[in-house]
């Protein structure tokens, strides 16, 4: 039976600390400051090659194990917090977030810039990542979509707030007195929001569900989930989505050169940088809004539209390639059609599987985005050298996201509504 609304009001504004309003607060703030490491790399670049006197090739080895260490690790980090709490887990990932800046500000070999800003840094961003994802989605079972989205865009826009200063103290202070200035700063701001964030109590909201499911979503642990055809076929989705995102988006600098878009102007402004820009806002836009969305009218048509949209529009995106400002334009609704699958996706697993075991459950489920970072840019590459042009590339990318589409309503939908069906039935012979 669902929990009346004013019980649901009350467990949830029972006191400030526990209120999930303020969970949520917290576990944005947490997302903002684990942001940073990803998308401000690119700043620390070009002092960091002088200073070590090392190619740019050879540095950008950081990047990908901070990738890696994000996303491989992810179950461990999910154990760990499921195991002894949100509260201090979250806060070491924030202490350790800022400062693998620190450290590598102080770093004088390529070893320790890898050590310090590629395995730290990544270990620490990983487990704010699951640990917020998976909060929320025990926090919000009636809004798990819209919860998870924002958090989700604190990821995705959380750096806009310290680009510009940290730009600007570059320039008058050097890489080291700013890396080791907001290193701090942001491992003073992540610990102070993780100690904010707490576990559900027990028996929280755990009757409700969705009005349009068929059934109960059973609380399914992580070994017995990894058995499940509907776990695997999430997670070829995810890869689907991953891959096809990254492979355009990840070469997006060099198809604009290709497309004769490196020198042209919108609005006064290059095309490049303002389509980057516009680019950001729709990736943190689009997670929020579509986990909204999603919360209505349910996870599987919201996907297909979603990821429809992004087929449609990298397909006019190549064939308009000419067009500045809807070149500016598409590449936003690109994003808005891709940054979603952050918020759908665990959603999703969530409302299949239970909320009990989320946070190692979309652990798990994390690695399809790590597979797909594996496989998009050089898979993007690779066509591209071969074929000596990008109608490959995109066609490669527009093929997965109509796929993936095709797959939400024909095969997840029916997978997902005898599984919930199966299991409620389960749950009344149990009970009986």
């Amino acid at each position: 039976m669902a929990t009346p609304v004013s019980d649901i009001a009350t467990q949830a504004t029972a006191s400030p600390l526990k209120s999930r309003w303020w969970q949520l607060l917290c576990g944005l703030v947490c997302a903002m400051v684990s942001s940073n490491p990803q998308y401000i790399w690119t700043l620390w670049t070009h002092p960091l090659t002088e200073k070590l006197g090392v190619s740019l090739p050879s540095l950008q080895v950081t990047f990908s194990i901070l990738i890696v260490c994000q996303t491989f690790l992810s179950p461990l980090e999910g154990y760990l917090i499921e195991r002894f709490g949100p509260r201090w887990l979250l806060a070491a990932g924030g202490a350790m977030t800022g400062l693998s800046w620190v450290l590598t500000s102080q770093a004088e070999t390529l070893l320790g810039v890898y050590l310090a800003y590629g395995v730290f840094g990544g270990i620490g961003v990983g487990i704010i990542v699951v640990g917020t994802i998976g909060l929320m989605a025990r926090w919000f079972p009636d809004r798990r979509g819209l919860a998870i989205g924002i958090v989700m865009a604190g990821f995705g826009m959380g750096a806009m707030v310290t680009t510009f200063p940290i730009s600007i103290s570059l320039a008058s202070h050097g890489y080291q007195h700013t890396m080791t200035t907001y290193g701090v700063i942001l491992a003073v701001v992540g610990i102070l929001a993780a100690l904010g964030l707490r576990l559900p109590p027990p028996g929280y909201m755990e009757d409700w569900q969705p009005p349009t499911a068929v059934g109960i979503a059973p609380d399914t642990k992580t070994g017995s989930m990894l058995r499940t055809p509907l776990f695997w076929l999430l997670f070829i989705m995810m890869t689907m989505m991953s891959t096809s995102g990254l492979m355009v988006t990840s070469q997006m600098a060099v198809f604009t050169r290709d497309f004769g878009m490196a020198g042209v102007t919108v609005l006064g402004l290059a095309a490049l940088p303002l389509a980057l820009t516009v680019d950001r806002v729709a990736n943190g836009v689009t997670r929020p809004m579509f986990g909204w969305v999603s919360d209505r009218i349910g996870r599987e048509n919201t996907m297909f539209i979603a990821f429809g949209l992004e087929a449609i529009a990298m397909a006019l995106w190549l064939e308009l390639r000419g067009e500045p400002v809807l070149f500016v334009l598409l590449s936003g609704i690109v994003f808005l059609g891709w940054g979603e699958i952050f918020s759908l996706f665990p959603s999703t697993l969530t409302d299949s599987f239970g909320s009990k075991h989320a946070i190692v459950n979309y652990a798990c489920l994390s690695y399809a985005q790590g597979v797909g970072s594996i496989l998009g840019g050089p898979v993007a590459a690779l066509l591209h050298q071969h074929t000596g042009g990008w109608n490959a590339v995109f066609g490669t990318a527009i093929t997965l996201d109509a796929c993936t589409a095709v797959l939400a309503i024909a095969a997840l939908k029916p997978m997902r509504a005898a599984w919930l069906v199966r299991s409620t039935r389960s749950k009344t012979a149990t009970a009986h």
